[in-house]
């Protein structure tokens, strides 16, 4: 990237302020293929004009993983810690790439006194669109077959299907549905933190059965919106010997690459 982010501490030692913090999470600070998603949201906000900055190493798990495996101490923990470290800063408003972090963030936090207006990233990219802030070629992905997938805690959790399909339009695209969408969507099987465990017994693992869906769309590219979803997905298609012919990007990485530069 050819621009620096900086920390909120970074932005707070020169009495200054920014707009919105970029919650990365921990998938999109340490895992490897994640950690691209992070970079077009960061140059997606930059190139909007966007005032944002990140906690760095002040960023603790939202706790996500821990409440749903059942340790609701570790949770309370993790969460008054975060909260704690945004309200000194004083935090208004986040951005997340994270469904899991934006579901905690929003739907969470507020009852351990985290409050603050908690938007996820195909939101945030879409008003930028709709409000002509970012700027996009159409041709980019020209006649490609594009199918999304819905991340539990966006969808059902909390009901956001329109946005990412409405960015996915906008691209010079052909946008297809799995037989399986919106609040009909399968689970990519990495929620719950079941991502952390083994698979439990059963005749098939669930997000091979994901991927069936998603090939026989014959899509050429799946959009995710959710880090956990990618690295399940991804795996979908290497167990069918696809990844060749089958493209997984997130929403952000879409735009990010479509963007007039």
């Amino acid at each position: 990237m050819d621009f620096k982010v900086r920390t909120l501490a970074e932005v707070s030692a020169l009495g200054q302020e920014v707009e919105v913090l970029f919650w990365v999470g921990c998938a999109g600070s340490f895992d490897e293929r994640a950690q691209k998603i992070t970079k077009a949201v960061a140059k997606i906000l930059h190139h909007a004009n966007i005032s944002f900055a990140i906690l760095g190493t002040e960023e603790a798990c939202t706790g996500d993983p821990a409440k749903r495996a059942g340790n609701e101490f570790l949770f309370q923990m993790l969460a008054m810690q975060n909260i704690s470290t945004m309200n000194a800063y004083g935090v208004k408003k986040i951005v997340t790439a994270c469904p899991h972090c934006f579901n905690t963030l929003k739907n969470e936090y507020p009852q351990l006194g985290g409050m603050y207006n908690v938007v996820h990233h195909t939101e945030l990219i879409n008003e930028l669109l709709e409000a002509g802030k970012l700027s996009i070629t159409g041709g980019a992905f020209k006649g490609k077959r594009i199918t999304y997938h819905d991340s539990c805690y966006l969808g059902r959790a909390n009901n956001i299907y329109e946005a990412p399909r409405q960015i996915i339009e906008r691209l010079d695209v052909e946008l297809v549905e799995m037989k399986r969408a919106k609040a009909n969507g399968l689970c990519c099987g990495a929620g719950g933190a079941q991502m952390f465990k083994d698979a439990e017994t059963g005749n098939k693992e669930v997000n091979v059965e994901r991927a069936d869906d998603m090939l026989e769309t014959k899509a050429n590219i799946v959009a995710a919106a959710c880090p956990f979803c990618m690295t399940m997905l991804r795996d979908g298609i290497k167990h069918n010997n696809k990844e060749e012919e089958v493209q997984v990007l997130d929403v952000a990485e879409l735009i990010a690459n479509a963007m007039d530069l």
